[in-house]
Protein backbone atom coordinates (compact mmCIF):
# COMPACT_ATOMS: atom_id res chain seq x y z
CA UNK A 1 0.00 0.00 0.00
CA UNK A 2 2.95 2.66 0.76
CA UNK A 3 4.33 1.71 -2.58
CA UNK A 4 0.94 2.69 -3.95
CA UNK A 5 0.75 6.11 -2.26
CA UNK A 6 3.96 6.48 -2.78
CA UNK A 7 3.88 6.22 -6.73
CA UNK A 8 0.90 7.95 -6.78
CA UNK A 9 2.61 11.00 -5.43
CA UNK A 10 5.19 11.01 -8.18
CA UNK A 11 2.65 10.57 -10.87
CA UNK A 12 0.34 13.83 -9.27
CA UNK A 13 0.99 15.65 -12.48
CA UNK A 14 -0.85 12.71 -14.86
CA UNK A 15 -4.09 14.74 -15.53
CA UNK A 16 -6.55 11.72 -16.06
CA UNK A 17 -6.72 9.22 -12.69
CA UNK A 18 -6.82 6.23 -14.98
CA UNK A 19 -3.54 7.41 -16.33
CA UNK A 20 -2.22 7.72 -13.19
CA UNK A 21 -3.13 4.79 -11.63
CA UNK A 22 -2.12 2.98 -14.81
CA UNK A 23 1.28 4.57 -14.31
CA UNK A 24 0.97 2.92 -10.84
CA UNK A 25 0.27 -0.77 -12.43
CA UNK A 26 3.29 0.10 -14.66
CA UNK A 27 5.72 0.56 -11.58
CA UNK A 28 4.28 -2.27 -9.77
CA UNK A 29 5.01 -4.56 -12.76
CA UNK A 30 8.59 -3.81 -13.14
CA UNK A 31 9.36 -3.19 -9.27
CA UNK A 32 7.87 -7.03 -9.10
CA UNK A 33 10.26 -7.80 -11.78
CA UNK A 34 13.28 -5.85 -9.74
CA UNK A 35 12.25 -7.76 -6.44
CA UNK A 36 12.59 -11.25 -8.24
CA UNK A 37 16.23 -10.35 -9.39
CA UNK A 38 16.64 -9.25 -5.81
CA UNK A 39 15.95 -13.08 -4.78
CA UNK A 40 18.54 -14.21 -7.16
CA UNK A 41 21.31 -12.24 -5.63
CA UNK A 42 20.64 -13.89 -2.28
CA UNK A 43 23.43 -15.85 -1.66
CA UNK A 44 26.32 -13.59 -2.71
CA UNK A 45 24.25 -10.50 0.32
CA UNK A 46 23.75 -13.74 2.47
CA UNK A 47 27.08 -12.81 4.67
CA UNK A 48 25.22 -9.61 5.76
CA UNK A 49 22.68 -11.29 7.52
CA UNK A 50 23.95 -13.61 10.31
CA UNK A 51 21.17 -14.69 12.90
CA UNK A 52 21.95 -10.94 15.12
CA UNK A 53 20.56 -8.77 11.85
CA UNK A 54 17.60 -11.16 10.87
CA UNK A 55 16.43 -11.64 15.01
CA UNK A 56 16.82 -7.47 14.62
CA UNK A 57 14.64 -7.48 11.58
CA UNK A 58 12.31 -9.89 13.46
CA UNK A 59 12.17 -8.50 16.53
CA UNK A 60 11.12 -4.80 14.92
CA UNK A 61 8.35 -6.60 12.58
CA UNK A 62 6.62 -7.79 15.95
CA UNK A 63 7.02 -4.63 17.72
CA UNK A 64 6.02 -2.90 14.64
CA UNK A 65 2.66 -5.17 14.82
CA UNK A 66 1.80 -5.03 18.40
CA UNK A 67 -0.29 -1.56 17.53
CA UNK A 68 -1.81 -2.91 14.75
CA UNK A 69 -2.81 -5.62 17.14
CA UNK A 70 -3.82 -3.61 19.91
CA UNK A 71 -6.09 -1.63 17.73
CA UNK A 72 -8.19 -4.70 16.56
CA UNK A 73 -8.62 -5.66 19.92
CA UNK A 74 -10.05 -2.01 21.16
CA UNK A 75 -12.41 -2.10 18.37
CA UNK A 76 -10.49 -1.16 15.04
CA UNK A 77 -8.48 2.11 15.59
CA UNK A 78 -9.35 5.50 17.01
CA UNK A 79 -11.61 6.28 13.99
CA UNK A 80 -14.18 4.13 15.70
CA UNK A 81 -16.72 5.48 17.61
CA UNK A 82 -16.98 2.91 20.29
CA UNK A 83 -13.09 2.17 20.64
CA UNK A 84 -12.08 1.28 23.48
CA UNK A 85 -14.99 -0.16 24.83
CA UNK A 86 -15.32 -2.30 27.29
CA UNK A 87 -17.67 -4.52 25.23
CA UNK A 88 -14.75 -4.54 23.07
CA UNK A 89 -11.83 -5.11 25.13
CA UNK A 90 -14.09 -8.15 26.44
CA UNK A 91 -14.97 -9.98 23.30
CA UNK A 92 -11.18 -9.69 22.53
CA UNK A 93 -10.16 -10.99 25.90
CA UNK A 94 -12.82 -14.10 25.35
CA UNK A 95 -11.17 -14.21 22.42
CA UNK A 96 -7.47 -13.99 23.39
CA UNK A 97 -8.42 -16.44 27.01
CA UNK A 98 -10.20 -19.21 24.38
CA UNK A 99 -6.61 -19.45 22.28
CA UNK A 100 -4.76 -20.06 25.32
CA UNK A 101 -7.56 -22.68 26.91
CA UNK A 102 -7.49 -24.63 23.23
CA UNK A 103 -3.07 -24.34 22.95
CA UNK A 104 -2.09 -25.37 26.08
CA UNK A 105 -5.51 -27.45 27.80
CA UNK A 106 -5.47 -29.84 24.92
CA UNK A 107 -3.59 -31.56 22.35
CA UNK A 108 -3.42 -32.31 18.94
CA UNK A 109 -5.99 -30.67 16.66
CA UNK A 110 -7.26 -28.10 19.23
CA UNK A 111 -4.05 -27.18 20.08
CA UNK A 112 -2.72 -26.85 16.52
CA UNK A 113 -6.03 -25.07 15.23
CA UNK A 114 -6.30 -23.07 18.37
CA UNK A 115 -5.96 -19.71 16.98
CA UNK A 116 -8.91 -20.59 14.22
CA UNK A 117 -10.98 -22.51 17.12
CA UNK A 118 -10.14 -19.27 19.29
CA UNK A 119 -11.74 -16.92 16.30
CA UNK A 120 -14.78 -18.95 15.93
CA UNK A 121 -15.59 -18.79 19.82
CA UNK A 122 -15.14 -15.01 19.66
CA UNK A 123 -17.03 -15.41 16.65
CA UNK A 124 -20.00 -17.18 18.50
CA UNK A 125 -19.84 -14.75 21.43
CA UNK A 126 -19.97 -11.84 19.31
CA UNK A 127 -23.35 -13.18 17.92
CA UNK A 128 -24.63 -13.41 21.39
CA UNK A 129 -23.44 -10.14 22.37
CA UNK A 130 -25.15 -8.59 19.73
CA UNK A 131 -28.56 -10.58 20.78
CA UNK A 132 -28.70 -9.62 24.57
CA UNK A 133 -26.71 -6.61 24.67
CA UNK A 134 -27.62 -3.12 23.65
CA UNK A 135 -26.78 -2.98 19.56
CA UNK A 136 -26.10 0.99 19.59
CA UNK A 137 -25.09 3.74 21.87
CA UNK A 138 -24.70 7.08 21.32
CA UNK A 139 -22.17 9.54 20.88
CA UNK A 140 -22.64 13.53 20.08
CA UNK A 141 -25.76 13.22 18.84
CA UNK A 142 -25.19 10.44 16.37
CA UNK A 143 -26.31 6.87 16.78
CA UNK A 144 -23.05 4.37 16.19
CA UNK A 145 -23.46 0.31 16.16
CA UNK A 146 -21.20 -1.41 18.20
CA UNK A 147 -18.46 -3.26 17.20
CA UNK A 148 -19.42 -7.10 18.46
CA UNK A 149 -22.44 -6.68 16.24
CA UNK A 150 -21.91 -8.53 12.97
CA UNK A 151 -23.05 -7.02 9.94
CA UNK A 152 -24.62 -9.91 8.34
CA UNK A 153 -26.43 -7.31 5.66
CA UNK A 154 -22.85 -7.39 3.77
CA UNK A 155 -23.17 -11.02 3.10
CA UNK A 156 -26.67 -10.84 1.40
CA UNK A 157 -25.60 -8.06 -0.70
CA UNK A 158 -22.58 -10.07 -1.64
CA UNK A 159 -22.16 -11.74 -5.04
CA UNK A 160 -22.46 -15.19 -5.45
CA UNK A 161 -19.41 -15.58 -8.02
CA UNK A 162 -17.14 -12.62 -9.43
CA UNK A 163 -14.37 -13.25 -11.75
CA UNK A 164 -11.37 -10.63 -11.60
CA UNK A 165 -10.62 -8.18 -14.65
CA UNK A 166 -7.61 -8.76 -16.46
CA UNK A 167 -5.76 -5.27 -16.45
CA UNK A 168 -9.01 -3.14 -15.83
CA UNK A 169 -6.20 -0.39 -16.35
CA UNK A 170 -3.63 -0.41 -19.17
CA UNK A 171 -0.31 -0.16 -17.34
CA UNK A 172 2.12 2.93 -17.62
CA UNK A 173 5.67 2.92 -17.85
CA UNK A 174 6.77 6.03 -16.41
CA UNK A 175 10.86 5.95 -15.15
CA UNK A 176 9.48 9.11 -11.98
CA UNK A 177 7.19 6.08 -10.94
CA UNK A 178 9.35 3.40 -11.34
CA UNK A 179 12.27 4.37 -9.82
CA UNK A 180 10.84 5.12 -6.57
CA UNK A 181 8.64 1.55 -6.84
CA UNK A 182 12.02 -0.48 -7.01
CA UNK A 183 13.45 1.32 -3.82
CA UNK A 184 10.16 -0.02 -2.07
CA UNK A 185 10.31 -2.90 -3.66
CA UNK A 186 13.80 -3.31 -2.02
CA UNK A 187 12.44 -2.67 1.33
CA UNK A 188 9.45 -5.45 0.37
CA UNK A 189 12.73 -7.59 -0.02
CA UNK A 190 14.48 -6.81 3.35
CA UNK A 191 10.81 -7.49 5.04
CA UNK A 192 10.42 -10.33 3.21
CA UNK A 193 14.12 -11.74 4.39
CA UNK A 194 13.32 -11.30 7.66
CA UNK A 195 9.12 -12.62 8.32
CA UNK A 196 11.04 -15.89 5.96
CA UNK A 197 13.83 -15.93 8.20
CA UNK A 198 11.19 -15.96 11.11
CA UNK A 199 8.67 -18.63 9.91
CA UNK A 200 11.74 -21.12 9.75
CA UNK A 201 13.21 -20.33 13.06
CA UNK A 202 9.47 -20.67 14.82
CA UNK A 203 8.68 -23.57 12.76
CA UNK A 204 11.94 -25.35 12.09
CA UNK A 205 14.01 -24.24 14.42
CA UNK A 206 16.76 -23.56 12.46
CA UNK A 207 17.82 -20.91 10.21
CA UNK A 208 16.50 -20.59 6.72
CA UNK A 209 18.94 -21.53 3.88
CA UNK A 210 20.06 -19.49 0.80
CA UNK A 211 17.85 -21.07 -1.45
CA UNK A 212 14.54 -20.72 0.96
CA UNK A 213 15.33 -16.94 1.21
CA UNK A 214 15.73 -16.97 -2.46
CA UNK A 215 12.55 -18.51 -3.00
CA UNK A 216 10.79 -16.09 -0.84
CA UNK A 217 11.90 -12.77 -2.29
CA UNK A 218 11.14 -14.14 -5.92
CA UNK A 219 7.73 -15.35 -5.29
CA UNK A 220 7.08 -11.98 -3.38
CA UNK A 221 8.32 -10.26 -6.58
CA UNK A 222 6.24 -12.64 -8.52
CA UNK A 223 3.42 -12.20 -7.02
CA UNK A 224 3.09 -8.42 -6.85
CA UNK A 225 3.55 -8.18 -10.57
CA UNK A 226 1.05 -10.57 -11.12
CA UNK A 227 -1.10 -8.53 -8.85
CA UNK A 228 -0.49 -5.41 -11.14
CA UNK A 229 -1.99 -7.18 -14.41
CA UNK A 230 -5.00 -7.55 -11.89
CA UNK A 231 -5.12 -4.06 -11.00
CA UNK A 232 -4.36 -4.88 -7.52
CA UNK A 233 -1.54 -3.03 -5.42
CA UNK A 234 1.91 -4.88 -4.53
CA UNK A 235 1.49 -8.45 -2.16
CA UNK A 236 3.11 -7.98 1.37
CA UNK A 237 4.62 -11.55 3.28
CA UNK A 238 2.09 -11.05 5.70
CA UNK A 239 4.12 -11.14 8.70
CA UNK A 240 1.86 -12.29 11.42
CA UNK A 241 2.13 -15.49 9.93
CA UNK A 242 5.57 -15.56 11.36
CA UNK A 243 3.65 -15.69 14.80
CA UNK A 244 0.86 -18.03 13.58
CA UNK A 245 4.26 -20.85 12.62
CA UNK A 246 5.05 -20.35 16.06
CA UNK A 247 2.57 -20.99 17.40
CA UNK A 248 1.73 -23.80 15.54
CA UNK A 249 4.56 -24.93 14.24
CA UNK A 250 2.91 -26.10 11.15
CA UNK A 251 5.03 -25.59 7.74
CA UNK A 252 3.14 -28.25 6.21
CA UNK A 253 2.70 -27.03 2.06
CA UNK A 254 -0.46 -29.03 2.04
CA UNK A 255 -2.00 -27.12 4.71
CA UNK A 256 -0.30 -23.57 3.06
CA UNK A 257 -1.67 -24.25 -0.43
CA UNK A 258 -4.98 -25.08 1.57
CA UNK A 259 -4.64 -21.64 3.09
CA UNK A 260 -4.04 -20.67 -0.05
CA UNK A 261 -6.83 -21.96 -2.22
CA UNK A 262 -9.53 -20.85 0.59
CA UNK A 263 -8.51 -17.19 -0.51
CA UNK A 264 -8.72 -18.15 -4.01
CA UNK A 265 -12.38 -19.44 -3.18
CA UNK A 266 -12.70 -15.88 -1.22
CA UNK A 267 -12.14 -14.23 -4.24
CA UNK A 268 -14.50 -16.03 -6.95
CA UNK A 269 -17.15 -16.42 -4.17
CA UNK A 270 -17.74 -12.94 -2.66
CA UNK A 271 -20.28 -14.46 -0.32
CA UNK A 272 -17.48 -15.79 1.36
CA UNK A 273 -15.13 -13.25 1.69
CA UNK A 274 -18.01 -11.28 3.43
CA UNK A 275 -18.72 -14.02 6.11
CA UNK A 276 -14.99 -13.42 6.60
CA UNK A 277 -15.17 -9.64 6.27
CA UNK A 278 -17.85 -9.20 9.12
CA UNK A 279 -15.69 -10.70 11.23
CA UNK A 280 -15.53 -8.02 14.48
CA UNK A 281 -12.32 -6.44 15.12
CA UNK A 282 -11.97 -7.69 18.92
CA UNK A 283 -11.93 -11.01 17.97
CA UNK A 284 -9.32 -10.90 15.52
CA UNK A 285 -7.64 -8.30 17.60
CA UNK A 286 -7.66 -10.97 20.33
CA UNK A 287 -5.76 -13.62 18.01
CA UNK A 288 -3.30 -10.77 16.61
CA UNK A 289 -2.03 -9.96 19.48
CA UNK A 290 -0.99 -13.38 20.30
CA UNK A 291 0.13 -13.94 17.13
CA UNK A 292 2.00 -10.79 16.83
CA UNK A 293 3.74 -10.87 20.43
CA UNK A 294 4.49 -14.21 19.30
CA UNK A 295 7.23 -12.70 16.32
CA UNK A 296 8.65 -10.56 19.34
CA UNK A 297 9.77 -14.33 20.87
CA UNK A 298 11.08 -15.41 17.18
CA UNK A 299 13.27 -12.25 17.14
CA UNK A 300 14.73 -13.30 20.23
CA UNK A 301 15.28 -16.43 19.74
CA UNK A 302 17.21 -16.13 16.47
CA UNK A 303 19.18 -13.06 18.43
CA UNK A 304 20.13 -15.52 21.13
CA UNK A 305 21.22 -18.51 18.83
CA UNK A 306 24.74 -16.87 18.98
CA UNK A 307 26.27 -15.50 22.41
CA UNK A 308 24.83 -12.02 23.32
CA UNK A 309 27.88 -10.49 23.54
CA UNK A 310 28.67 -6.91 24.05
CA UNK A 311 28.76 -6.29 20.34
CA UNK A 312 26.00 -7.80 19.73
CA UNK A 313 24.08 -6.56 22.44
CA UNK A 314 25.10 -2.87 20.94
CA UNK A 315 23.96 -3.93 17.21
CA UNK A 316 20.27 -4.93 18.42
CA UNK A 317 19.98 -1.61 21.15
CA UNK A 318 21.11 0.53 18.67
CA UNK A 319 19.12 -0.77 15.27
CA UNK A 320 15.62 -0.81 17.41
CA UNK A 321 16.70 2.17 19.34
CA UNK A 322 17.73 4.72 16.83
CA UNK A 323 16.24 2.67 13.88
CA UNK A 324 13.02 1.88 14.98
CA UNK A 325 12.74 4.26 17.12
CA UNK A 326 12.78 6.76 13.86
CA UNK A 327 10.82 5.11 11.48
CA UNK A 328 8.23 3.81 14.29
CA UNK A 329 7.64 7.96 14.65
CA UNK A 330 6.48 9.81 11.77
CA UNK A 331 6.75 13.22 12.96
CA UNK A 332 10.14 13.19 14.00
CA UNK A 333 10.90 12.50 9.75
CA UNK A 334 9.34 15.45 8.55
CA UNK A 335 12.47 17.25 7.37
CA UNK A 336 13.82 14.35 5.54
CA UNK A 337 14.06 14.34 2.15
CA UNK A 338 11.28 12.35 0.16
CA UNK A 339 13.92 9.35 -0.83
CA UNK A 340 14.16 8.85 2.73
CA UNK A 341 10.34 8.78 3.62
CA UNK A 342 10.06 5.96 0.64
CA UNK A 343 12.70 4.19 2.65
CA UNK A 344 11.31 4.72 5.98
CA UNK A 345 7.66 4.37 5.65
CA UNK A 346 6.04 5.10 8.48
CA UNK A 347 7.49 1.62 9.96
CA UNK A 348 10.59 1.05 12.04
CA UNK A 349 11.21 -2.25 10.17
CA UNK A 350 13.71 -0.93 7.65
CA UNK A 351 15.58 1.41 8.98
CA UNK A 352 16.01 -1.16 11.61
CA UNK A 353 17.31 -3.27 9.30
CA UNK A 354 20.14 -1.14 7.55
CA UNK A 355 21.34 0.17 11.18
CA UNK A 356 21.63 -3.23 12.15
CA UNK A 357 23.84 -4.62 8.93
CA UNK A 358 26.02 -1.31 8.82
CA UNK A 359 26.80 -1.63 12.13
CA UNK A 360 27.48 -5.57 11.46
CA UNK A 361 30.02 -4.55 8.80
CA UNK A 362 31.53 -1.72 11.20
CA UNK A 363 31.75 -3.01 14.27
CA UNK A 364 34.94 -5.84 15.06
CA UNK A 365 33.71 -9.03 15.78
CA UNK A 366 34.67 -9.71 19.66
CA UNK A 367 36.67 -12.78 20.24
CA UNK A 368 33.61 -15.03 22.54
CA UNK A 369 32.46 -13.99 18.80
CA UNK A 370 35.21 -15.34 16.61
CA UNK A 371 35.67 -17.99 19.08
CA UNK A 372 31.52 -19.12 18.32
CA UNK A 373 32.17 -19.00 14.66
CA UNK A 374 35.17 -20.82 14.65
CA UNK A 375 33.81 -23.72 16.73
CA UNK A 376 30.27 -24.04 14.54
Amino acid sequence: MTAGIAAGTITSDVNAGLFAYGAIMGACLIGGVFEMGLGFLIKPLRKFFPAVVTGTVVMAIGLSLIPVGINFFGGGGTSVPDFGNLWNLLLGLITLAAILVFKHKFKGFPSIASVLLGIIVGYVVSLIMGWVLPNTFEKDGVTYTYAYVTQWSKVGTAAWFALPSLMPVAPQFRLDAIIPMCIMFIVTAVETIGDTTGVVEGGLNREATDKELSGAVVCDGFGSSVAALFGVLPNTSFSQNVGLVGLTKVVNRFAIAMGAGILVLAGLFPKIGAIINVMPQPVLGGAAIMMFANIVISGINLITKEPLTGRNATIVAIALGLGFGLGASTAVQAYMPQWMHYIFGGSGIVPAALIAILLNVLIPKDEASSSHSTDK
